[in-house]
């Protein structure tokens, strides 16, 4: 790809506004337009080292000077820390602009990093994770993209296959001097490598859990008490609550993190058949929204027991569903209740019920691996059974290096230094703007 020849700005905090705000100029200019639009920045400033004064929009602010290879771009770049209304930052980016710099693309100060070596793809895919972060258990995963854990299992994966096509091209080039290649050794090496990418594999489902989270219809007949255990798990009365059948009208939603995962709650209305038109169009909502959630809680009426109504709506659920007998605080007897018990009311049975949705355990060292990831894993597993074929079967042994090429190449492709420009172009197009 060519080398970046013109300079870029943009503010890489938040567009919501705030306190203070930071604009980044990046490019071979970026000094020269800092004089231009902020009062005493010298010819020579010294690196990382603050300067306070005014721009020329009229607020002040400080300049944060990085030399060419110490930035976050590995170009020459200014950042701008100014008052974060949105008429400073804007009169602040249009100065920039009639100064020489053009604003930039989504994801181009990252796309720039990885092209100037600063980091790797993996390691920009982390930026973005990072920045989308919604809960703890998410930027704790982010971080160790970010910071490098999946270049390193990627890069020793890559370094022990380049071992084993080592040992077949020496033994295919120098064959009087080194031998025949020695197949059940390296068969038992490409065996441990394939165990090596079962491992990551095996995080799929915990780390895509954490990172794109979970969506849980509350259905139930009319007055079970979904928006009871809605506003009980929310901690905020968010839905109206009434002795009155049909209460809620409309689908209603939030979102909290539960064992570290996003988690969308969705009350909804109470399923009967109804001739109010509002409370037709609220029960077709629920039905929609129970067909479209990754898990249904079926909520019924403790103190009136499973009905046959609670029977014939649940055969209509086609989603994994949970049962949760709802008011046991007013039921005596309770051995026959259908489901897991619960009381919106008290919280009784509330920190079993959560319990059942934490996510397969994740230690602190996985990885996180995106979906781009895991699937040129299974790429690379592939290309890697075709050379344990190749070196179990009576054929010429450097028919492997193709395989063990390809393999290595597909592993490149997470890292980046395989990956093809336009792959490369639709993954940073997804950044926002300033990343």
């Amino acid at each position: 790809m060519t080398p970046f020849t013109d300079t870029i700005v943009a503010p890489i905090t938040a567009p919501s506004g705030g306190a203070i705000a930071v604009v980044r100029v990046s490019g071979i200019r970026a000094f020269e337009i800092a004089q231009r639009i902020f009062l005493g920045f010298p010819g020579k400033p010294e690196p990382r080292k603050a300067l306070f004064g005014t721009f020329a929009n009229g607020d002040d602010g400080l300049a944060l000077p990085f030399p060419h290879g110490s930035s976050f771009t590995g170009e020459e770049t200014v950042e701008f820390s100014i008052h974060g209304s949105q008429a400073s930052v804007e009169s602040l980016i249009q100065a920039c602009l009639e100064a020489g710099a053009r604003l930039a693309q989504p994801g181009e100060f990252s796309l720039r990093a990885f092209m100037n070596g600063k980091l790797d793809l993996a390691q920009a895919e982390g930026i973005k994770a990072t920045v989308e972060a919604i809960t703890g258990s998410q930027l704790r995963q982010a971080n160790l993209l970010r910071n490098g854990s999946v270049t390193k299992a990627i890069s020793q994966l890559s370094q022990d296959l380049t071992g084993v096509l080592a040992a077949v091209e020496a033994s295919t080039d120098f064959s009087e001097e080194v031998g025949e290649l020695d197949r059940p050794a390296n068969l038992a090496r490409l065996a441990l490598i394939r165990g090596e990418i079962a491992t990551l594999l095996e995080t799929q489902e915990a780390s895509l859990l954490l990172r794109h989270g979970r969506s849980i219809a509350l259905v139930g007949l009319p007055n079970a008490g979904k928006s009871s255990l809605f506003n009980s798990l929310l901690g905020v009365d968010r839905a109206i609550v009434t002795p009155i059948p049909g209460t809620t009208r409309d689908t209603v939603e939030e979102t909290l993190s539960i064992h570290g995962v996003p988690t969308k709650l969705i009350d909804t209305a109470g399923l009967r058949e109804s001739i109010d038109l509002v409370e037709k169009i609220g029960v077709e909502r629920s039905l929609a929204a129970a067909a479209n959630c990754d898990l249904v809680w079926y909520v019924y009426d403790a103190t009136l027991g499973w009905t046959i109504s609670d029977e014939a709506l649940l055969a209509q659920i086609n989603r994994p569903t949970t049962i949760l007998a709802n008011k046991i605080d007013l039921v005596v007897q309770r051995k026959d209740l259908n489901g897991h018990q619960i009381s919106a009311s008290t919280g009784e049975g509330m920190r079993d019920l959560l319990a059942n949705l934490a996510p397969p355990s994740l230690d602190t060292t996985t990885p996180f691996l995106l979906l781009r990831h895991y699937d040129l894993l299974r790429e690379a597993d592939e290309a890697i059974v075709e050379v344990e074929e190749t070196l179990r079967a009576p054929v010429p042994t450097d028919l492997a290096a193709i395989g063990l090429r390809s393999a290595i190449r597909i592993l490149g492709e997470i890292t980046g230094e395989t990956t093809p420009p336009d792959v490369l172009e639709r993954i940073f197009q997804d950044f926002c703007i300033g990343k």
